[in-house]
């Protein structure tokens, strides 16, 4: 054989044990990466007291009210969120994909799209759906609307979030919507737990709680696409998973403000 000939030989065999040793061991690392953020699992808000005793049907009507009222004021302020990312995204195609999860909770006029009956309730949207949960529980409009029942640990809490989408690097941002890998278990459990234990409630006010059954999944595929895909390196993926951790005590502070608001009521 030639000098030439092994050369190329042991070129191309080299370049080839090459790409496949740097293709699986990126397969590796993403898959760590992706198992590291899933066990934030743990640290999610649906092992709370104040939740566990929603699903065990401890809770009083008006601890129930005030959970709702109070959870308002998050889902009011989602679509401020996502705007954030979209604003500082400079991907394109994150772009069009993510507007979605503001017409999910906005909701969407007929030019936009409502009679597909995307969104949380439908073509009104997941703003719409909890109000109509609020007064299914017993609550006007007026008094969630106008915020009168948000203690400020919730207040502080979600505003908390909001300005770290908006000032925090979008693919972080992106991260710390990935509590939603976790929350098709919580929403399946939650519709049973309010099925079963708290049928003074309307069914027909848990049309929130069914849609997401569906959007959440959706919508964590594609983040974790995305911060997969923009996360590549440890830096990165640290910053990821501590965009992750701070949103799932963003959640945590949030019911340990309502738990001590209405401890007694």
């Amino acid at each position: 054989m030639s000098t030439v000939t092994m050369s190329t030989t042991m070129s191309t065999t080299m370049s080839t044990t090459m790409s496949t040793t740097m293709s699986t061991v990126t397969i590796t690392e993403t898959e760590s990466f992706v198992a590291v953020l899933r066990a934030q699992s743990r640290r999610y808000h649906d092992q709370h007291p104040f939740h566990r005793k929603m699903n065990q049907g401890k809770l009083s009507p008006g601890q129930i009210r005030g959970w709702v009222a109070n959870r308002f004021y998050y889902q009011e302020n989602i679509p401020r969120k996502d705007a954030a990312i979209i604003a500082n995204c400079p991907d394109r195609d994150v772009r069009r994909r993510w507007v979605q999860r503001i017409l999910d909770h906005d909701g969407a006029d007929a030019g936009a799209g409502a009679a597909s009956g995307e969104g949380a309730g439908g073509g009104e949207g997941g703003i719409e759906a909890w109000l109509r949960l609020a007064e299914a529980a017993g609550l006007t409009r007026e008094e969630v609307w106008d915020e009168r029942h948000v203690v400020p640990g919730v207040r502080f809490a979600v505003d908390a979030y909001v300005n770290f989408a908006r000032t925090r690097p979008w693919v972080e941002a992106v991260a710390s919507s990935l509590t939603e890998l976790f929350a098709p278990d919580l929403m399946a459990e939650r519709l049973a737990a309010f099925e079963r234990y708290y049928s003074w409630i309307d069914p027909a006010g848990l049309a929130y709680f069914r849609a997401r059954l569906s959007q959440a999944p959706r919508d964590s595929l594609h983040a974790l696409h995305v911060v997969t895909g923009q996360c590549r390196t440890p830096d990165k993926q640290t910053a990821a998973v501590a965009a992750l951790a701070f949103k799932c005590d963003v959640l945590w502070s949030m019911l340990d403000a309502i738990d001590q608001a209405y401890a007694d009521r």
